[in-house]
């Protein structure tokens, strides 16, 4: 085993891009290569499992009104849609190169089977904690019923609905000699048939697809009731008989399947990136399988049916109690029964605009920072509009990961293009599952005058900045906004990000050449005041990181604090350890994967990794260093992952207005370190331990402090 006492030796060279493939298969080889050396890091897939973790147990907390509860089981169960689509294809890939070594060497495969240990209890309390908040939310009117709990007359509208609503749209499959299993698609719901035909007795596999959402809503509403509900695969269960005439229907239970829904880009040699990523969105319900998951009522005959139909592992098989597929449960969870909800809030407005009708004239008196969503999102939309009816504003370039279908944001592109002005907008068509959306803005965007790119090959852009070109009486000015969080009103309700307006002449230069990277052909590799990736950001950290160690002192001892969203970078995280067993104090808030092991003596005793989880999803990245006393700020769209540092374009802003500094560091880090409510704090071991207000002490849910601090 490693001395992990030993000065910790820092890599600075960023890796080369390299294919998914490529990615998957070079990681294989370290994991073996470096087999001695995982003590250091967490295992991240176990890392996110745990992050998901913490989103189950806020459908259990008895502080959280009954609705948002019930809408915390559907975030978990969404939450593992995309694990199961995005992280375990890698391992499953990995697993197989294994075969044939030692049970000694095969971790990637032991952390297919972990996975399985990990959630199944994770699974069972899902079901559990919905089973205790369905009665609880009965003697408000809201109850999921079974199809047997209704009665004559519902029965028989549900009858008529069936008829006329469902059963056109039913598909059922024989399986026999002539009729092969049929392929099932990703994220389906199905129910296994079992029918006898009566003069041979002979029994006879049948698969029916339960309607996506997208055709029939899965929670079928009541007849004669108000938010009675009843699963759509219970009202086809029910009438099922009606797609076997004749024959004796013996089984019907439902299963679901999840594919690997990664897309793989051969970029490189493509014409059209934009005909590339439509080719390969109709792929994407055709990966390899990668989870069963079934009901607990299935008989054990039928199972191994599907399971030697499907040729599925047994680690890759999961059995649920209660309905599957609880992510469907959201309208439910957003039915408005206001003490069932967490209490409404209107958002504050910085007093810089609040004060100042003019947003040009608020920005150029000082910078403007925006927390939301405790201050309202409509600052950035109003800077939008204002510019593009503003008859001195001449250009208006914009990058666009993900937004909402009724977006202001692309409405007001659209008229800045109305109205004569030049706008450039960068559309990133590789947002991970909203391709398809991006595809319609970007169509949408083009018709209207604006020039789009779809991104770039072999990066994803994943920075958030907007530039503003005005002509003025001194000459033209540049303002400039940078975020953490997308482009996009809807989950600036419910996301907490961070905004920074300004028209710093060095940000507007630095945001000039960004853009023409973005749309052009530059190769621009420095910048004044960014810290852009995959050009500079890695280096920066990785020297900033190092700088505390330099300069700390006994009078000026070093200090960092970051929050971020996941911290799985090998290469920051040994800076980070090193920093520690040189006396650095370092403190993290990382909402989900931390591969960074905590408190261990000898090696990170001087850091400290919390995660919170609350009303809101904590998505701002701010990082602080004391730098001997000479403080520096930023906040940026990246996490501290090599997919951010070497694989996308992020941009990372100083934050140089000492007094907004000041409220990052003091009113927003240092408040949510004090959390008792909704804080988690990472054990050396992996675990994570709430934390609970002692005997007599003040609750704080820091969350709830700053809705305070800043109600409109």
């Amino acid at each position: 085993m490693q001395n992990v006492t030993a000065p910790i030796e820092l890599e600075t060279d960023p890796p080369p891009a390299e294919t998914r493939t490529e990615r998957r298969a070079s990681l294989a080889a370290h994991l073996r290569a470096t087999k001695p050396k995982q003590e250091l890091f967490f295992n991240r897939e176990l890392s996110w499992l745990a992050f998901n973790e913490r989103v189950l147990a806020e459908a259990c907390n008895p502080y959280n009104p009954l609705l948002e509860r019930l809408k915390f089981l559907a975030i978990f169960s969404n939450n593992l849609d995309e694990f199961f689509m995005i992280h375990v294809p890698g391992l499953r890939e990995r697993a197989a190169e294994e075969t044939g070594r030692t049970p000694e060497d095969r971790a990637v495969s032991d952390s297919l089977r972990a996975i399985q240990a990990r959630l199944e209890p994770m699974l069972a309390l899902r079901a559990q904690t919905l089973q205790e908040l369905l009665p609880q939310l009965a003697p408000y009117g809201i109850r999921l019923l079974r199809y047997d709990d209704l009665d004559a007359a519902q029965k028989a509208r549900m009858q008529v609905y069936f008829d006329e609503d469902v059963f056109p749209v039913l598909t059922p499959l024989a399986v026999d000699p002539g009729h092969p299993f049929p392929y099932i698609s990703n994220l389906s719901l199905s129910l296994a048939v079992v029918v006898r035909h009566p003069q041979t007795g002979q029994d006879r596999f049948a698969r029916v697809k339960v309607p996506a959402r997208a055709v029939l809503p899965r929670l079928v509403p009541v007849p004669g009731s108000k938010w009675h509900f009843v699963l759509l695969e219970e009202v086809v269960a029910a009438h099922i008989a009606r797609l076997f005439p004749g024959m004796e229907v013996r089984a019907c239970h439902p299963f679901r399947i999840t594919r690997d829904a990664d897309l793989e880009l051969q970029e490189e040699a493509a014409d059209d990136l934009l005909e590339l990523i439509e080719e390969e969105l109709s792929k994407r319900r055709f990966g390899e399988l990668v989870r069963l998951e079934m009901d607990s009522t299935m008989p054990e005959d039928l199972r191994n049916t599907i399971i030697a139909e499907l040729k599925i592992a047994p680690e890759e098989i999961y059995i649920n109690d209660g309905p599957l597929n609880l992510a469907d449960f959201f309208p439910i969870a957003s039915i408005d029964i206001p003490e069932l909800r967490d209490p409404p809030f209107v958002p504050g407005i910085p007093p810089a605009l609040k004060n100042n009708a003019d947003v040009f004239d608020a920005i150029r008196q000082g910078d403007i920072l925006l927390h939301h969503p405790y201050q309202s999102f409509g600052c950035v939309v109003d800077l939008l509009r204002r510019a593009a009816e503003d008859p001195q504003v001449l250009t208006i370039k914009h990058t666009l990961y993900r937004t909402s279908g009724d977006s202001p944001i692309l409405q007001a592109l659209t008229d800045a293009a109305d109205n004569g002005k030049q706008v450039a907008c960068l559309v990133e068509l590789k947002a991970r599952f909203d391709e398809a959306n991006n595809i319609t803005w970007a169509r949408q965007l083009e018709k209207s005058g604006v020039h789009v790119v779809y991104g770039m090959l072999g990066l994803k852009t994943h920075c958030k900045v907007t530039l503003i070109v005005r002509r003025e009486d001194d000459g033209l000015r540049r303002y400039i906004h940078v975020g953490t969080g997308n482009y996009n009103p809807k989950t600036a309700a419910v996301y907490t990000d961070i905004g920074l307006m300004t028209c710093n002449p060095e940000i507007g230069a630095d945001a000039t050449d960004l853009f023409n990277f973005l749309t052009g052909y530059s190769r621009q590799d420095s910048y004044r005041k960014f810290l852009v990736a995959p050009v500079t950001l890695r280096q920066r950290l990785l020297d900033m990181v190092k700088r505390e160690t330099e300069k700390r002192a006994k009078e000026n001892p070093g200090r960092i604090l970051a929050k971020m969203n996941g911290l799985v970078d090998p290469a920051l995280i040994k800076a980070l350890y090193a920093a520690s067993q040189a006396g650095v104090q370092i403190d993290l808030i990382v909402r989900g994967m931390c591969c960074l092991r905590p408190g261990v003596p000898g090696l990170s005793e001087n850091i400290r990794v919390m995660s919170l989880v609350g009303r809101f999803l904590e998505h701002s990245r701010i990082f602080c260093f004391h730098n001997g006393g000479d403080e520096e700020v930023y906040i940026g769209s990246a996490d501290w992952m090599p997919r951010n540092l070497d694989r996308r374009v992020e941009v990372v802003a100083p934050v140089e207005n000492a007094e907004l500094g000041r409220y990052l560091r003091e009113d927003v880090l240092s408040l949510l370190l004090t959390d008792n409510c909704q804080a988690w704090d990472l054990q050396p071991d992996g675990q994570y331990l709430r934390r609970r207000p002692a005997p007599h002490q003040r609750r704080r849910n820091t969350q709830e402090m700053l809705l305070e601090a800043n109600r409109g």
